[in-house]
């Protein structure tokens, strides 16, 4: 896949929602999930948020472009608990020359309760590990979807 076929999400204001249950590994002896897993939980959306553009990581990837995390920060409302079913919402909130940021609400779906928002920054690599600009063609549609539809965090 080239850049040039990526396609253009249909609706102006873009965002990618996945669910899943919440693992007990994912838990402490109380059952209340781990700090640390609503950070791969972020990657999960974000993964789900670039396939819905039409393109995978791993392709990203085979074209030269890597996406490193440079920066997360959480802000945790509530407890998730064991056996509860997550709702992961992923938006696209900037975009510039070498990074993208993505922002996150993490929910229950059972009460559709807040239960963390969320920020990751990723800077563009190339196969040598220095940073490098995001394609043309795939930053001009990442911008597009952030002009469209960000909102705040």
């Amino acid at each position: 896949m080239t850049f040039g076929t990526v396609n253009q999400p249909r609706a102006m204001s873009h965002a990618s929602t996945i669910e899943f249950r919440v693992r007990y590994a994912e838990t402490d002896q109380m059952g209340v999930v781990y700090h640390a897993n609503y950070l791969v939980w972020c990657e999960m959306g974000r993964t789900e948020f670039i396939r819905t553009l039409g393109v995978t990581y791993a392709e990203l990837e085979r074209q030269g472009v890597l996406l490193a995390v440079s920066e997360a920060t959480a802000r945790f409302h509530a407890a998730a608990r064991y056996d509860d079913v997550i709702r992961v919402r992923t938006t696209l909130s900037t975009v510039r020359s070498r990074m993208v940021v993505f922002d996150y609400a993490v929910s229950a779906v059972a009460t559709d309760a807040l239960l963390v928002t969320a920020a990751t920054s990723l800077v563009c690599l190339d196969r040598s590990g220095r940073p490098s600009k995001l394609p043309q063609p795939f930053r001009e549609m990442l911008a597009g979807i952030a002009a469209a539809g960000a909102e705040p965090r």
